[in-house]
């Protein structure tokens, strides 16, 4: 067996026989499990939710009621980011990557509503990384028909939407 010393460089044991954080988080945003998909839909709904508070509050003027909720879905996009960051196979690459630059930068509206008021459209920049997880896409395909016979058509007409959403918004703040 290896010698007391190799033992202490190992890895430490996951207590009781559960995986570590990681390992969960892992699972969740990347396994082919039942709960994995679970969870990965219930980050869709979660999406679908922000989307429509963003379009339904956009033009809306700013409240103490907005922004509070502004933050509490900031909150709620760090925590998910900060997970699926930790669980990533190759953080570096999905660092640098634009989705990861467009949740930065969507995550810093929700939080910053008084500073970033002008620039609060950003939040919408969250959707870009809806329909762009293969995990997701392929778990829809399989689950609807629907989406497995016009995939190209919902992802271009997902993308042609936050165009329109980002471009309206860099209008209306340039010239508000």
């Amino acid at each position: 067996g290896p010698s007391p010393a190799m033992e202490s460089r190992a890895a430490p044991p996951a207590a009781a026989g559960r995986p570590d954080l990681r390992s969960r988080l892992r699972g969740l945003y990347y396994g082919d499990t039942d709960q994995g998909h679970r969870f990965r839909y219930g980050v869709l709904i979660f999406d679908l939710v922000t989307i429509a508070f963003v379009i339904a509050t956009s033009f809306v003027a700013p409240s103490p009621v907005i922004e509070a909720m502004d933050a509490v879905f900031g909150v709620l996009i760090l925590a998910d980011f900060a997970a699926r960051f930790a669980a990533s196979p190759n953080r570096r690459r999905d660092f640098l990557s634009l989705t990861t630059l467009a949740d930065i930068a969507a995550i810093l509206s929700f939080l910053a509503p008084v500073a970033g008021e002008g620039l609060g459209f950003l939040r919408i920049l969250r959707t870009l990384r809806l329909l762009r997880t293969y995990q997701l896409t392929s778990r829809l395909r399989a689950d609807f028909p629907f989406f497995r016979r016009h995939e190209d058509v919902v992802i271009a007409v997902a993308n042609l939407g936050v165009f329109l959403f980002v471009m309206t918004g860099i209008i209306y703040a340039t010239q508000h």
